[in-house]
């Protein structure tokens, strides 16, 4: 039995349509991420599973209860958001324990069980300090120990990580993996972050206009996109168009021909119209022969950087193995009289 399931599921703000008509199922333990741009229905879909939100139509399970109409209070699920929302009036350690304080547990058992929760975020010698002498992925640890510390079926992540500077965010990427893990909670996130979703994810649901364009696995959605969204959103891909079809084929997997290296590859002839240094890797923007632009990147390894920037305007082949080349089909058709969709709610 999935711990979350949606069953046409459909959320409209007037003549907006936030979600419309998702299905989707979350395995138990599973780190489950709901990824696309704003205004794809991805934080609707959320707020619904959390009870913040109640749908027009279709229902929502948690464990197999029909929790659709039930007030978020009563779902045995718990959300943590990008603004932290810590009590500041509060020590760490009183903020860990104050959904336990709601719940009446004994004084003992909330102090015993919140010193576990902060040991496991790493946090165990800051119960005594205030969330304003925190940094701010020490707050985040905080508000996520405050989540998990009552043992939710689900725990719910809208965009944590989004307030975090770049550095941070990767290192807490790790960590929240890492922690899902050891707690073995089902974790539903929400991000925008292409790279965030791959790294941390069991599997992932790609939303757009309402609907879910695909879901898989990181590797499934990355290397197997099944339309054009999917490939140009998730990370970069080339869409080429050839005898009225598309298909499409990742960067790094496309070769610069020299002499007879051509061997198995599918190449094309065309000219270099820019590239861009970028450190560990140059990337190449060509003009191809036939029609379309491809890029294609290539590590740093024994090039020179400067003999890459001197290749703009050259002619050039490239070639790729025909099996790194994926079809897709054309992007979901709008149904009749949908109605505008959502660009504000997310």
């Amino acid at each position: 039995m999935p711990d979350v399931r949606l069953a046409g599921v459909t959320r409209r703000y007037g003549d907006v349509v936030a979600v419309d008509d998702v299905d989707l199922e979350v395995g138990r333990g599973e780190f489950f991420t709901m990824l696309g741009p704003s205004g794809s229905g991805k934080t609707t879909t959320l707020r619904m599973i959390a009870g913040f939100d109640v749908p027009d139509a279709g229902t929502v399970e948690i464990a197999g209860e029909d929790v659709t109409h039930l007030p978020a209070y009563d779902r045995t699920v718990n959300t943590v958001f990008q603004d932290y929302a810590l009590f500041p009036h509060m020590s760490v350690a009183e903020n860990v324990e104050y959904g336990l304080r709601v719940a009446k547990v004994e004084k003992a058992e909330r102090a015993k069980r919140g010193k576990e929760a902060l040991e496991m975020i790493r946090l165990g010698d800051l119960g005594g300090r205030k969330p304003a002498e925190l940094s701010g992925g020490q707050r985040q640890r905080v508000a996520l120990a405050r989540a998990i510390v009552n043992k939710p079926r689900v725990l719910l992540l809208d965009e944590p990580l989004g307030a975090l500077d770049l550095k941070l965010r990767e290192q807490m990427q790790v960590e929240l993996k890492s922690i899902q893990g050891e707690v073995g909670i089902t974790f539903i996130y929400v991000t925008h972050d292409q790279e965030e979703a791959l790294t941390m994810s069991d599997r992932i649901a790609v939303f757009n206009d309402g609907q879910i364009e695909q879901i898989g696995t990181p590797d499934e959605i990355y290397e197997r996109p099944t339309n054009p969204f999917v490939a140009g959103f998730v990370g970069t891909s080339n869409v080429i168009e050839r005898d009225g079809r598309s298909f499409t084929v990742r960067p790094e997997k496309v070769r610069l021909v020299e002499g007879d290296g051509a061997d198995g590859l599918q190449t094309e002839r065309g000219t270099v119209a820019d590239v861009a240094y970028a450190g560990p890797m140059t990337r190449f923007h060509i003009e191809l022969e036939k029609g379309g632009r491809l890029q294609a990147v290539r590590q740093n390894i024994d090039s020179s950087p400067g003999d890459d920037l001197e290749r703009k305007g050259q002619e050039i082949t490239v070639g790729w193995l025909p099996e790194h080349t994926v079809a897709v089909s054309a992007e979901h058709e709008e149904g009749p009289d949908e109605g505008p969709r959502a660009e504000s709610p997310n």
